[in-house]
């Protein structure tokens, strides 16, 4: 078994900042959880008038809108207006980084009308949306038609813009890879206002392959085609109990999705794995079901989207007392099962929500904006959160997960831990992303000819010694993380906060493919390079300037 002992850390003193996160819930339930409902009531009427509309008006609409960004892009002055980002304020991404080049000089450009469903193409399988069309939008628009986006991230308020641009995963991806790996096509305007159509075999197949994890520092993607699946009404979910060290866990998650003989038919429509302790761990496995089945005798329904339910992570967590069971949850409620409770963080947030009483009195409220959160936070809150709470992904390759998962465990103490298994696939050209060289020599389990097995491990909560009050170094445990990645061909997606150098940032991600779109396509000079959009901390004057003036040092990666 290993060595999972943790260093020994002496106690933290408290300051005023730790009373302020401590009583924030205050804030949170007479502020920000009343103005969450009405915003999400008038999103949810927008989305209806926009559903409302004809295909073809929708269309006209949205040329119009593109016509407004390219004219906005031709009134740039190079010489006096800053690089080019969205008008979108700062708090308004999901992730959790600091969007601290906004606070620098810069230009912006406004998207906020590219937020509609334009078609559902059932003869070619393929939705076209918009960039901030979310998930919540558009499984309400496809699911009562038994079809769904190949990949469905979790969380409602998710768009596709920032699944494309960035990362997006679902319980899917280890069938159909990331979120960008199910796009067919994508509408950019360039840094010069020209549109163009990119696809994986078209002209601008070498910018298709380059938007993805580019932070959109290539163009503006204004739309995209998206494979659709055929799907049913409900999911047939088993919950079963894993116990062990860390390594059997991960063992454990591996033979839960990936067969040993390899027989395709033993291979779940999704999956993904919770680890509750450095002991015990729940894999959830599913499989499409329809209504006929799920009304079975004997079979159970467990409508999981309802306000009073108990939250999803805490109902599989029962599975470690009662064993394996399986019950059957409506689709789209199990598309959006850790929506209400934000996978585990509505238990930092509101300590006391996940109670009976809660639920059931203010339940439907939940959950509180993400945006709406770090809006209210204040510079000394969100501070704290970067030095004493931890969100971040690791996109690990599957034979490492157990020596990654001991790491988190020494370095951090964090538990619960999300998995969730995708597929790298080998490209056409070797995007900032891409899987061990050779790995397909090694027939590792999950593994196939075309794409290698990764997982993503995800790591959301305050560690361990911060729960206990002892000293705890934030920014140093997520470079210890990021070293640990880079040393491992493993990645860190980029909504989380980052320590990395920019020698560090091209150590982790491949440059050439970027650099050469970057070239190519003119984004240099106008929109900025994805390190200087990612990097922690506000830009300098000089930084700004060098910026604007493609004062670029080339990217590179180390020879290991």
């Amino acid at each position: 078994m290993s060595d999972l002992q943790v260093p020994l850390r002496p106690k933290r003193k408290k300051v005023l900042v730790d009373y302020f996160v401590q009583f924030r819930w205050i804030l949170v339930i007479f502020v920000v959880l009343p103005v969450s409902c009405l915003i999400y009531f008038s999103l949810f009427l927008g989305d209806v008038r926009s559903a409302m509309k004809s295909e073809k008006r929708r269309q006209k609409e949205h040329d119009e809108n593109v016509k407004k960004v390219v004219n906005r892009l031709k009134q740039r002055n190079p010489k006096k207006d800053g690089l080019v980002c969205t008008a979108r304020k700062p708090y308004i991404a999901v992730g959790m980084r600091n969007v601290d080049y906004k606070r620098a000089r810069h230009f912006e450009v406004d998207l906020s009308a590219f937020r509609n469903i334009l078609e559902i193409d059932k003869e070619r399988m393929i939705a076209k949306v918009e960039p901030l069309v979310n998930m919540g939008q558009i499984t309400r628009e496809t699911v009562p038609m038994n079809l769904a986006l190949a990949v469905v991230a979790e969380l409602d308020d998710l768009t596709v813009g920032g699944l494309i641009n960035g990362y997006g995963i679902e319980g899917s991806s280890h069938i159909y890879g990331l979120f960008s790996d199910t796009v067919v096509a994508m509408e950019i305007v360039l840094a010069d206002g020209q549109v163009v159509r990119a696809t994986k075999d078209n002209e601008y197949s070498d910018l298709f392959y380059g938007m993805p994890w580019s932070q959109g520092t290539l163009g503006f993607l204004v739309s995209a085609e998206i494979k659709l699946i055929p799907i049913k009404e409900y999911m047939r979910l088993t919950y079963t109990p894993v116990k062990g060290n860390l390594q059997e866990i991960a063992q454990g998650y591996a033979d839960s999705f990936a067969p040993r003989d390899g027989d395709p038919s033993k291979i779940p429509d999704f999956v993904e794995g919770m680890i509750y302790t450095p002991t015990e761990s729940v894999m959830m496995t599913g499989m499409y079901a329809s209504t006929e089945e799920a009304k079975k005798k004997g079979n159970v329904i467990n409508s999981v989207g309802w306000w009073f339910k108990p939250w999803f992570y805490q109902h599989a967590q029962t599975a470690l007392k009662k064993g394996e069971f399986v019950e059957y949850i409506p689709t789209r409620e199990y598309y959006h099962r850790h929506t209400r409770c934000l996978y585990w963080e509505g238990k930092l947030i509101l300590p006391f929500a996940d109670q009976w009483w809660f639920r059931w009195t203010l339940g439907w409220l939940m959950p509180p904006k993400v945006s709406l959160l770090k809006a209210t936070q204040g510079e000394a809150i969100r501070n704290y959160y970067h030095e004493m709470h931890v969100i971040q992904d690791m996109l690990v390759p599957l034979y490492k997960v157990g020596d990654a998962l001991e790491f988190v465990h020494q370095e951090m103490e964090i538990y619960p831990i999300w998995l969730c298994p995708h597929r790298l696939f080998k490209l056409p050209v070797k995007t900032m992303v891409y899987p061990e060289p050779g790995f397909e020599l090694h027939h590792r389990q999950g593994d196939t000819s075309y794409a290698q097995m990764y997982t993503d491990i995800g790591v959301y909560y305050a560690p361990g010694p911060v729960l206990r009050g002892e000293v705890f170094d934030g920014a140093q445990a997520v470079r210890n993380l990021e070293q640990w990645l880079i040393q491992n061909q493993s990645f860190q997606p980029q909504y989380a906060v980052s320590e990395l150098s920019e020698k560090d940032f091209w150590r982790m991600f491949d440059c050439s493919h970027y650099e050469h779109c970057r070239k190519k396509y003119g984004a240099i000079g106008t929109f900025m390079s994805v390190y200087y959009k990612s990097k922690k901390g506000r830009k300098t004057e000089k930084e700004v300037q060098e910026a604007e003036a493609a004062i670029l040092e080339p990217a590179y990666a180390e020879e290991v």
